[in-house]
């Protein structure tokens, strides 16, 4: 019988760490990690070299593999317990924002930037924050050291070669189709690499399957009666303008996180991941569903800044599917952009007309993902959340003027997926014993720095087993 001590579903920062942090903790449990995805060496985007997406199977290597998604979009460490999902609600702010700093620890010694963005120039911060008042939008201070998407690649193959070295198993190459339940305890897991299919058995089942999984996450909870609740899905765009237009706040916050809840719905609306001289990316699932995401590196730069407006939707009665309501709005917009993202010019969107190629071209902005199609990204998006992009945008013109002008691009869609938040205790255990959930997938985290706290406090708990 194929068994370890502790299984893991999922190389992303919660899985990584948690291996990781029970390592350093001197535990002696055999630890096995799974991965759909390849080792860090092995991710390499064609897009580079062709020029454009060319839909890679069996999975896009910008989001699958070790280290996950997150690395390799902007790879930036959020280090406030404000930033990051609803992980202090469960574990207390103190011991959040202690296990942040003790992680952030751990980056640096693998190679992190020691430079953290958002600390200085307090004054013009306060200006920024007066602005956002009187706008009706809240400013969270958050400092940022940002990895870089180069970067953050040669730091987490410097931690992937660490576990190895210290006996971790990595298995690439193969996907978890379901668990193994006996007599209602979690005892392993089903795995297949498309052509085989395997039962690896442990005393600890860990889920880590980030963003990606949560669908998949979402459907093992309904199909195992794993206590779960529906959870917040984020539907919006990422929008780019020139430097020129966000150079203060990018060289005094780097990231400007505005929240706000405009008129008539009151949703909550956020800007999120902020790449000043930043690349527009395009990133596909598993079902060729093409969204949109930011890219920063450290040495190569663009002369724009984009950054992603989100509008959180929550369902529960009658329909309370919102991840599958998200991919219908993808889906809906994929068709229109033929397979690719879409882009649109914002005064145009205010004109009720959609945006032409030529149009950009005669443009101050031009698109950083020269292979988005320019359309209407209104024929897709759903009335409530585009009325609420709208406004949340010109609000954020108070803020930082010249964002809401008609060059202003939009590219659709820009979708987070959260699993439904899988109900636990401050532990980590969940209704299935042997059975524990982190990460983005478990519906409390939302980035690296919190999915990787999750991790650290995993590989704590199953290493003071060990003292027992």
């Amino acid at each position: 019988m194929n068994k370890k001590d502790v299984v893991i579903v999922g190389a992303g920062p919660s899985g990584i760490f948690t291996a990781l942090e029970m390592i350093r903790r001197g535990s002696k449990k055999s630890i096995v990690i799974i991965e759909k995805g390849r080792s860090v060496e092995k991710r390499v985007c064609p897009k580079s070299k062709t020029g454009k997406c060319m839909n890679c199977k069996p999975y896009c290597n910008i989001t699958t593999g070790f280290s996950g998604a997150g690395a390799f979009s902007d790879g930036k460490l959020s280090l406030s317990c404000e930033v990051g999902g609803d992980l202090p609600q469960l574990i207390g702010e103190d011991t959040a924002q202690e296990t942040i700093n003790y992680t952030d620890g751990i980056y640096l010694e693998f190679g992190a930037d020691t430079h953290v963005e958002g600390l200085d120039n307090t004054e013009e911060v306060k200006q920024i924050r007066k602005r956002a008042i009187s706008a009706g939008l809240r400013l969270v201070d958050c400092p940022i050291r940002h990895l870089g998407t180069e970067k953050a690649r040669d730091l987490y193959l410097a931690i992937e070669r660490y576990l190895v070295a210290h006996g971790v198993e990595l298995i690439f190459g193969w996907e978890c189709t379901d668990l193994i339940i006996e007599n209602d305890v979690c005892r392993g897991v089903n795995i297949t690499n498309g052509k085989e299919e395997e039962v690896l058995y442990g005393d600890s089942i860990i889920v880590a399957t980030g963003r990606r999984g949560a669908d998949w996450l979402e459907k093992i909870c309904a199909d195992h009666d794993i206590a779960h609740q529906p959870g917040t899905v984020d539907i919006g765009v990422r929008v780019e303008v020139r430097n020129e237009v966000m150079e203060k706040v990018n060289e005094v916050l780097y990231e400007s996180k505005l929240i706000g809840y405009p008129k008539p719905f009151k949703n909550k609306v956020r800007t999120f991941c902020q790449n000043p001289g930043g690349f527009v990316a395009q990133e596909n699932y598993d079902n060729d569903l093409a969204v949109v995401n930011g890219h920063s590196y450290k040495e190569l730069k663009s002369d724009n800044t984009n950054l992603a407006i989100l509008v959180s939707h929550n369902f529960s009665v009658p329909f309370n599917q919102p991840i599958a309501y998200a991919q219908k709005v993808g889906e809906l917009t994929n068709m229109l952009g033929d397979g690719h993202i879409l882009v649109q010019r914002f005064g145009d969107i205010l004109d009720g007309k959609r945006t032409w190629q030529k149009e950009l071209a005669r443009s101050n902005l031009r698109p950083t993902l020269p292979d988005a199609v320019a359309g209407d990204i209104t024929a897709a998006m759903p009335y409530r959340a585009m009325v609420n992009i709208i406004n949340f945008i010109q609000a954020v013109d108070i803020v930082v003027p010249g964002f809401a002008s008609i060059e202003t691009l939009l590219y659709s869609p820009e979708l987070k997926f959260y699993s439904n938040k899988v109900k636990m205790d401050s532990d980590f255990n969940t209704s299935l014993k042997g059975l524990y959930c982190l990460g983005d997938s478990s519906g409390w985290t939302r980035g690296l720095m919190m999915a990787s706290v999750m991790g650290v406090l995993m590989g704590r708990r199953l290493a003071g087993e060990e003292d027992k």
